[in-house]
């Protein structure tokens, strides 16, 4: 007896252990494949999903090439067979079905055509429905002024197989309205503004297969409008106002339907027995509604689903055990819901899934077994690396590489430069430190794209919601708002030195340290104030592989949108408006002054240097900052922005100043250049004297004046200048200070 229980016991570990080992295997192959990888058919060997149908044999059997098209449910067929759709856009050559060229009907009106059985009158400005031959087979009305379906109106048409009163004015259908349409197979009512079907409306169609109603006013159904129905296969019900569904089963009279759509609705809620008995239901389209939460057992008895369309829905949770009865499910649609407990679990149950939509490619990871998972990039990151593309993976380090190694020079020679302005080079200082941040940011991506680099899919999620991603992606904006509002600062200084150069408003230092302060106390608010309430701002950075809150997404919450866009579209904006406006208005000051100087001949050259100055300084600041205005517009304006352009704006265009900062406001200037000719010139002169064996000479010290040389200045600066509104003085005071700023 002990034995034998023994035996029960190993018996019972042994296929608990099968049965786990089975999950874990694809079905049909015995292959197990990582995450975010599918089997090449029956050979033990697994491709990233991302090289299914990329038009390559990488498999080696073709396996990685079959079942690229997305043929499931009945779309496909609906569209091989009905490709050119009467319910959308039929012209009346095109609604004949019949080959037969004579009319056969006994009275057609004169606004109609007629060829065969089959009555066109499209177009034709009808009021009501006409009176013709009651033989006839097929009647479009489409494009009409018809308000009313009154009873028995097509009675008399008994043979009728095809109705079509798309694109008309009706409002309201009588409950007896196709009575006697025993043989009639398809029906359109598409847009139209029907508001309710009464039951037992269709109780007469008993061999109709196609119902459109698509485009409507419906607000409300219960199951007796479809009774009757026992021959239909195909219910198009998007485009409507449907709230609710029944709580009795919705389809208790459609045995037979094969297709069920109700997208673009306002369904909020689901009843555990809205779709209980259809077992031949070969398609479910739900997409585009506010379903909020999926009752366990709903799709209990749709045992013959190959197609499921929950795509944008505000889904917040999926049960582990949802799908488990879908056994024959081949396509599942799930776009646009943010999966918060997304697991393995949920998927596995489906053996025969082999296409699979997801919002982030992220989740395919979650289903390894799926042959197709789209998206398998956002166009930042893919299934294996953090940074898509080796473009992205080798210029983040060189764009780091020069934003870093340019701030930091500057910051170590600047103090070298004796300045007539110790507040500005204090202030360029300080630009720098804010750029030289955006340098760490892209370090620290690349970093970590090295880290995840092959297997990035597996970390993703982890990723992204981690206190690095935070950190990081907080860096960024940090070294983005200061940048503006330094840039800001330092175009208000010169604007005021320049334009009114004689009324004494030269900044103090008390003052100047002061607003130095205050800007990066407003950009450490900035950029950390997401971080304070994770429940009103979510996971604010944590949007793309690089961290960067660049553009909105349907699933942000409204505050963290209306931050995005007062930061974005707000401060940064102005600041960019103020900026090109201080600078126009410094190049037209001093152009004006020198022509009433009358010194045209001595300031052109100085003109134009200036002109192409600022047309630098003002370039660089539009193509940074006008792509990510225009971006974050088109975001709040909903409109789908690709991954791709994110990457390009975050890795290339947003460091643009960054990197060019040093180059515009110190190392191009004649001062700093001054200085390194100078420097090269005493490191030649000591080298030549010790080649002679000559004593050593003094030279000029490493401290340079940052300003115009002595010889270019204007003799009467030699002298003290009061404050006074003289033209010439005007001018030279003028280009002086701008050289000095510039």
């Amino acid at each position: 007896m002990t034995s034998y229980c023994c035996f029960c016991i190993f018996l019972l570990i042994g296929a608990k252990v099968i049965r786990d080992s089975l999950e874990d295997h694809v079905s049909g192959t015995g292959v197990t494949c990582p995450l975010g990888y599918f089997p090449c058919g029956n050979i033990t060997k697994c491709l990233p999903q991302l090289l299914h149908c990329n038009g390559e044999d990488d498999c080696g059997n073709q396996a990685d090439e079959d079942n690229c098209g997305d043929n499931n449910g009945w779309s496909q067929q609906f569209d091989k067979h009905y490709a050119k759709d009467r319910y959308n856009k039929m012209k009346s050559p095109y609604a004949f079905q019949t080959k037969t060229p004579e009319c056969l009907a006994d009275s057609v009106p004169a606004e109609c055509m007629c060829q065969g059985l089959e009555i066109v009158c499209d177009g034709a400005k009808l009021r009501a429905v006409p009176s013709v031959s009651s033989n006839i087979t097929m009647m479009s009305l489409q494009w009409n002024l018809l308000r009313k379906l009154s009873a028995d109106i097509f009675k008399k048409y008994q043979d009728l197989q095809n109705l079509y009163l798309q694109n008309n004015k009706i409002r309201a259908v009588s409950e007896h309205a196709f009575r006697g349409l025993y043989n009639l197979t398809k029906l359109y009512l598409s847009h139209n503004k029907i508001t309710s079907l009464k039951p037992g409306v269709f109780e007469d169609l008993h061999n109709l297969e196609w119902l459109i109603i698509e485009n409507n006013k419906i607000n409300r159904i219960s199951p007796l409008t479809f009774y009757g129905l026992k021959s239909l296969i195909l219910l198009v019900m998007m485009n409507n106002s449907l709230d609710r569904l029944p709580d009795k089963p919705l389809c208790h009279y459609m045995p037979r339907l094969n297709w069920l759509v109700m997208r673009r609705n306002k369904i909020i809620s689901l009843n555990e027995n809205s779709f209980s008995s259809l077992q031949m239901l070969d398609e479910l389209d739900l997409a585009s509604n506010k379903i909020e939460s999926l009752p366990r057992y709903i799709f209990k008895d749709l045992k013959e689903l190959s197609q499921l369309n929950l795509s944008y829905n505000p889904i917040k949770k999926i049960q582990m055990d949802q799908f488990d009865f879908l056994i024959k499910l081949k396509s599942l649609s799930l776009e646009g819901i943010e999966i918060g407990n997304i697991q393995r679990r949920i998927f596995r149950p489906l053996r025969n899934l082999s296409h699979i939509y997801f919002k982030k490619f992220q989740y395919c990871g979650y289903a390894p077994h799926v042959r197709s998972c789209k998206p398998n990039t956002d166009g930042i990151s893919s299934l294996e690396n953090l940074l898509a593309s080796i473009i992205q993976r080798v210029f983040v380090w060189v764009v780091s590489a020069i934003t870093c190694f340019g701030n930091i020079f500057v910051i170590c020679m600047r103090p070298y430069i004796r300045s007539e302005n110790k507040l500005h080079a204090i202030s360029i200082m300080s630009l720098c430190c804010a750029d030289c941040l955006m340098g760490i940011y892209l370090f620290v991506i690349g970093a970590f794209d090295l880290k995840y680099r092959g297997e990035y899919n597996k970390h993703a999620q982890l990723w992204m919601d981690s206190i690095h991603c935070q950190l990081v992606g907080s860096l960024a904006i940090l070294s983005t708002e200061v940048s503006v509002l330094l840039l800001t600062f330092l175009t208000l200084e010169k604007y005021i030195c320049i334009v009114y150069p004689f009324r004494c408003l030269k900044p103090r230092k008390c003052r100047t340290i002061s607003i130095l302060v205050l800007i990066w106390i407003i950009g450490f608010a900035v950029a950390f104030i997401p971080l304070s309430n994770k429940e009103f701002f979510r996971n604010y950075y944590g949007t793309n592989g690089v961290c960067f809150p660049l553009h909105s997404e349907q699933s942000e919450s409204s505050g963290s949108q209306i931050y995005s866009v007062v930061i974005f579209l707000g401060v940064n904006l102005a600041a960019f408006i103020i900026i090109v406006f201080s600078y126009g208005s410094m190049f037209y000051s001093v152009h004006q002054t020198a022509i009433t100087a009358t010194e045209i001949r001595n300031h052109i050259k100085k003109e134009m240097t200036l002109a192409k100055r600022f047309f630098f300084i003002v370039f660089t600041d539009a193509l940074c900052w006008i792509p990510i205005f225009i971006l974050k517009l088109l975001s709040l304006l909903q409109v789908e922005i690709p991954g791709t352009i994110t990457s390009w704006v975050v890795i290339f265009i947003l460091p643009i100043n960054s990197a060019l900062n040093p180059l515009l406001y110190t190392l191009t200037t004649r001062p700093f250049k001054e200085m390194i000719h100078q420097v090269w010139y005493n490191y030649r002169q000591r080298r030549s004297k010790r080649r002679k064996g000559s004593q050593k000479t003094y030279g000029p010290s490493f401290i340079w004046v940052e300003m115009w040389p002595m010889h270019e200045i204007s003799p009467k600066l030699s002298k003290p200048v009061l404050c006074t509104d003289s033209p010439e003085a005007s001018v030279t005071t003028q280009s002086t200070r701008l050289n000095s700023y510039t």
